[in-house]
């Protein structure tokens, strides 16, 4: 899953995942389910090995997480484990 850019600029959907992570892939096919059903939305998907530094601001501390933001840069939703599809829709709509 790569960086996409939305039709409602500053709306972002990081899923942090590990390369170790076994529910990742679950929750990135959620991700990529809510992703198809909604294709405006901008999903990025970030490896906490890659950037350790950037998680550790975040306050990642499993993954999968998947962390909403609303264009004002406010978080409006975090989950940590596998979200279901809806979850992320209605995570999304929160942040509009």
């Amino acid at each position: 899953m790569s960086s996409t850019r939305s039709d409602h600029p500053g709306v972002r959907i990081d899923l942090w995942t590990s390369s170790f992570c076994g529910a990742c892939s679950a929750a990135r096919a959620a991700v990529g389910e809510a992703r198809r059903l909604a294709p405006a939305l901008q999903v990025t998907e970030r490896d906490v090995a890659a950037a350790p530094d950037a998680a550790e601001i975040a306050g990642i501390t499993s993954t999968p997480t998947l962390v909403v933001t609303a264009p004002d840069g406010r978080e409006v939703f975090r989950s940590a484990g596998v979200p279901r599809v809806e979850q992320v829709l209605a995570a999304a709509a929160l942040a509009l």
